[in-house]
């Protein structure tokens, strides 16, 4: 009996320890402060409204749909009941922890858009942050079960296709576009229109050679519409 005991300890002992190696930065759902938790409760109160048929999902360049790209959201996005759950810094784990935590609490859209990893980028692997996109897919499906799921190739970023973390996450999207099943979830990668034929990245297109310019978001808007309309059924 002492045997099967010990045997036993060491099994959970060592599932343990996978679990957690397992469980890397890009994983692990944590919140952030300040204006953070502002704007996340700010989505909270906006998606107990009701009437929310589109969801917008990632960082600092989803968020600039209300600053560059707000003119192209009017537009686009203006009379869909959509709604921006786009937050500046966010990482995939912290998207993670904000749909476990009320973003998408009491709603049904039609369709979400997801783009979301580039902040992973200088700290995680590729695997690791299709890892995270893989998660909040997951959650998606599991939270949002009628809702069809676009998920975006993170965007291209510096000069050329040298930059690092252009190579990063590129790495990325090759592994976390096999997700898409063509029923619910669904893979586009628009990275290459905001490129030169060269894969040189114009500053005209990002100012920063990360965020994008209105320009940028007219061809973001325009590149998803025909998939959107589809899966909106509109």
């Amino acid at each position: 009996m002492k045997i099967s005991l010990l045997a036993l300890s060491c099994f959970f002992a060592v599932s343990l320890f996978a679990e957690k190696k397992d469980l890397h930065s890009a994983l692990e759902p944590v919140p952030r402060q300040g204006g953070w938790m502002k704007r996340h409760e700010s989505f909270n109160k906006r998606v107990a409204q009701g009437k929310v048929d589109l969801v917008l999902i990632g960082d600092s360049i989803t968020q600039g749909w209300e600053g560059r790209g707000k003119k192209v959201w009017k537009t686009h996005y203006g009379k869909r009941n959509a709604v921006n759950l786009g937050i500046g810094g966010d990482r995939t784990q912290h998207v993670i922890w904000r749909l476990d935590n009320g973003n998408l609490k009491g709603i049904a859209p039609k369709a979400a858009v997801v783009m979301i990893g580039t902040n992973n980028a200088g700290s995680n692997k590729p695997k690791e942050i299709a890892d995270g996109v893989a998660a909040i897919t997951k959650q998606l499906q599991t939270k949002l079960p009628k809702t069809q799921v676009l998920l975006l190739a993170i965007f291209p970023r510096g000069a050329n296709k040298d930059d690092g973390r252009r190579k990063v996450n590129e790495k990325a999207n090759a592994i976390f576009k096999k997700l898409a099943d063509g029923k619910q979830v669904h893979y586009l990668d628009i990275g290459p229109k905001f490129l030169e034929k060269d894969g040189t990245l114009t500053r005209e297109i990002m100012p920063d050679l990360l965020h994008l310019s209105e320009k940028g978001y007219t061809i973001w808007a325009e590149s998803i519409e025909e998939k959107l309309v589809s899966m909106m059924g509109e």
